[in-house]
């Protein structure tokens, strides 16, 4: 657990100073800069940067405080208010002043370096010492010492895996860079007109991209390759050209880049498989809710079972769009979901509220692959972790409306397809008890098999739409005349008594088996 206290004495008192820390303070977990509506999560660090009034300090506190915040980062002289102060140990949350020179940005990228490193050296500590992102930010130091310049190391997605200190010696897109963890889109865009990443991918050594006319300064790029695959890029900050001794050593580095970035990943894998396997355990209900919580790091609270369906038509493209859908939702989506692969299908399991809600939106808004198969998801209701077998069930059943095309849509809850299931189910009884087979509803059946009559149809929409015949010639696309007369050659072909309830309820029960088993 990475503490508050932990925080503030690695980075220091020449920049932060401890107020009031509680002995039983939140484990922190991000760096959040308050904004109207921003949403806190619990073990946030919350930077008051636009706050000026006390009045707005105190309520900042108060407000951390109900939504599990961590600690409140505030400059003189609001931090030592005494109200603030008051609120701060009224509420049991941290209060750290930040010393009036420091530099915002200079304090997001700092508090960050620092959070990763010391969660490396936690997890080190639990897993036995493998390799975590402290490495990654020692080595990005390190190679910025090299090429005298301030260093970022960023995946193929162009996600920021470690930088180095001095980013405050750069420029406004590289801090946004630093505090969003990824290149912005429009910087993005810009490298990407310049042709810098048609060249990381053709494997060139060095890449120099000038200055921009919007204040952007000079980066010198290094592709990082392992076996001829492209792990990633380095990127440095610099004042102009580089000579061609540093540009070598910038580019010398990139192998020991690599070969961490290696180590790292199959470190990942072994950690996803052993918490795929523990997974597939809590779905089958073969595992400990205690071990579940612990080790897939899932709250006490109710979850959802969200099996998703992906087809693309050739066994090889189904797995494919399986794991890249994967790993979109796995790093996409608010609490990242816990997730895994099983019988072909993908199975998450999330928060009911409001993580259920962006992954339900998420998964509305995926668009249709070129190759086809749209993805088809179904959740189960919300359940205690010891029960999410049972929500692993419910799910798939929903699934099981969405492949019969009984229900619409891409995306459907248990919960609230309650009618469709009442019927499946019952459907499914009647069908088995052979139900359908009692009674004149096999002659007509026969009938529209020899003919194309469509009677089974039409006294089906007739008994749903009791006393409304435009309603029901409307579902089957027919003029109200055209379903008066097939409903009189029916009841010729058929003697059925249609003023007697429980003849009608007998049809119905046979005709929602056809329909619904």
């Amino acid at each position: 657990m990475v503490s508050v206290r932990s925080v503030v004495d690695r980075v220091g008192p020449t920049l932060l100073h401890a107020l009031q820390v509680p002995e039983e303070s939140s484990a922190v977990g991000d760096v959040v800069i308050a904004e109207p509506g921003t949403t806190l999560a619990a073990g946030d660090l919350v930077l008051g940067v636009a706050i000026t009034e006390t009045s707005d300090a105190a309520e900042l506190v108060k407000a951390g405080a109900s939504q599990g915040a961590a600690a409140i980062l505030l400059k003189p002289p609001l931090a030592a208010k005494p109200s603030v102060k008051r609120a701060a140990k009224s509420a049991g949350i941290a209060l750290i002043e930040v010393r009036s020179a420091t530099s915002w940005a200079q304090l997001v990228w700092l508090l960050r370096t620092v959070l990763d490193a010391l969660a490396d050296e936690s997890d080190a500590l639990e897993d036995g010492g493998g390799p975590g992102s402290g490495d990654l930010f020692r080595l990005a130091d390190a190679v910025a010492s090299v090429v005298d310049a301030p260093v970022t190391i960023e995946d193929t997605n162009s996600r920021v895996l470690a930088y180095s200190a001095r980013q405050d010696l750069t420029d406004s897109a590289r801090v946004s860079t630093i505090m969003g963890r990824r290149i912005p889109d429009d910087v993005l865009a810009r490298f990407r007109s310049r042709g810098v990443f048609r060249e990381l991918s053709r494997g060139r050594q060095t890449i120099f991209v000038p200055a921009q006319r919007d204040g952007t300064l000079p980066r010198l790029i290094v592709p990082i390759r392992m076996g001829g695959e492209l792990l990633g890029s380095m990127w440095a900050v610099v004042a102009g050209p580089v000579s061609d001794e540093r540009a070598a050593a910038f580019a010398d580095a990139a192998p020991v880049v690599a070969l961490h970035l290696l180590r790292r990943r199959a470190h990942t894998d072994s950690q996803r498989r052993v918490s795929a396997e523990l997974l597939r355990a809590v779905l089958e209900g073969k595992a400990s809710p205690r071990k579940a919580i612990a080790e897939l790091d899932l709250s006490q609270e109710p979850h959802r079972v969200v099996v998703i369906e992906v087809s693309g038509g050739d066994g090889r493209d189904d797995e494919g769009l399986r794991l890249a859908l994967l790993e979109r939702i796995s790093q996409g989506v608010g609490r990242r979901p816990v997730a895994t692969e099983l019988g072909g299908l993908l199975y998450a399991v999330v928060p009911d509220g409001d993580g259920w809600d962006e992954l339900r939106a998420a998964l509305e808004a995926l668009p249709t692959p070129r190759r086809g198969g749209t993805p088809r998801a179904a959740a189960g209701s919300a359940r205690e972790i010891g029960e999410l077998a049972t929500s692993r069930a419910q799910a798939d059943e929903a699934l099981g409306l969405l492949r019969a095309k009984l229900v619409p849509g891409r995306v459907v809850v248990f919960d609230e397809a309650w009618t469709a299931l009442s019927l499946h189910r019952g459907a499914t009884a009647a069908s088995t008890a052979k139900v359908a087979e009692l009674g004149p509803l096999g002659l007509l059946g026969a009938h529209d098999e020899a003919h194309e009559s469509g009677y089974v149809d039409t006294l089906y929409q007739w008994l749903r739409h009791p006393g409304d015949p435009r309603a029901a010639a409307k579902e089957l696309r027919i003029h109200p005349n055209t379903l008066r007369y097939r409903m009189r050659r029916l009841l010729d072909l058929v003697p059925l008594d249609l003023d007697d309830p429980d003849v009608r309820l007998a049809l119905i029960t046979q005709l929602v088996s056809l329909r619904w088993s």
